[in-house]
Order: C-alpha cells, then sequence, then structure tokens
C-alpha cells in the first residue's frame, strides 16, 4: 500500500476553507470585538431592543407630517354602476336583454357580483323593458314608463 490514507470515518474532514468560525457577537471579549460588539457607544441604537418607528425620517419631518389633509372620505357613501338611457338602448340591442336586472347584467359580464345599479335619464329610450335596480332618477323613471316599461327599486 501506498503511503495515501485511505478514506475512513475517523479521518474525514470538510474541504480547507469551506467552514468558518461563527460571529460571536455580544460575547465581550470572547467575540473579538470587544465590550461593544461593533455598536458603538451608547445610544438606543446599541442596545437589543431598538427599531425604528414605522415612517421616521431621521429626525427629518416625516412626509405623513409634511403633506397636508385634505377632505374626508365618507363611510356611509354608496357607489352606484351607472347606466344612462341611451346605454340601454344598445344593450337591449346588443345582448337582447328585456329584463334589466342584476343578474343580467352579472350574466353579461357588465356589473360585478357586489355592484348597485342606478339608471339616469341621459338619452332616450325606445323599447319598453322591465328594470329591477337599486336606484333610478325621476326623470328616467318617467321615460321608461311612457314607453310601456316598468320599474322596481330592489334593496
Amino acid at each position: 500500500m501506498s503511503k495515501k490514507s485511505k478514506m475512513k470515518l475517523h479521518n474525514l474532514q470538510p474541504a480547507k476553507g469551506s467552514t468558518h468560525k461563527k460571529k460571536r457577537l455580544g460575547k465581550g471579549e470572547a467575540s473579538g470585538k470587544g465590550g461593544t460588539s461593533t455598536k458603538g457607544n451608547k445610544g438606543a441604537q446599541s442596545h437589543a431592543s431598538w427599531k425604528t418607528k414605522a415612517g421616521f425620517e431621521g429626525g427629518q419631518m416625516p412626509i405623513q407630517r409634511r403633506v397636508p389633509k385634505r377632505g374626508f372620505k365618507s363611510l356611509n357613501k354608496i357607489v352606484y354602476q351607472v347606466f344612462n338611457l341611451s346605454q340601454i338602448e344598445t344593450l337591449v340591442e346588443k345582448y337582447g336583454i328585456k329584463e334589466f336586472t342584476l343578474d343580467n347584467l352579472y350574466a353579461n359580464s357588465l356589473i360585478s357580483k357586489t355592484d348597485k345599479v342606478k339608471i339616469l335619464g341621459n338619452g332616450e329610450i325606445a323599447t319598453a323593458v322591465t328594470f329591477k335596480v337599486n336606484a333610478i332618477s325621476e326623470k328616467a323613471k318617467q321615460a321608461i314608463e311612457a314607453v310601456g316599461g316598468s320599474v322596481e327599486i330592489i334593496k
């Protein structure tokens, strides 16, 4: 047998340079980094539980305080998907809708499942259509009933 050692369990070791000594930060003189563990002297940032506050900009006035507040958002506002009489006329021709209901509009991908629908009186309507919607203007209601259509308000 030659002088080269055979591979055996008792002489296995990792390749040279593949393992590193773990940094022992905060372990005093044993770490080789001294008593401050590379964090400098005193102050909040040298303590273990230190973290910046959200929006802190190093003492500069933060953006949420520099920019002025304007207006408000009403929590009770109801947002409607609006259809004018002129749009309804084209939708009736295009999709062949006889009943203008939320289910029909959703089936034809004109509204989403949770939308509320309001009919406004801009334009004219010639065909008699049944409406079951959340809201309608007075002008639109008169125009629909004048051509023989009916309106039902749903909640």
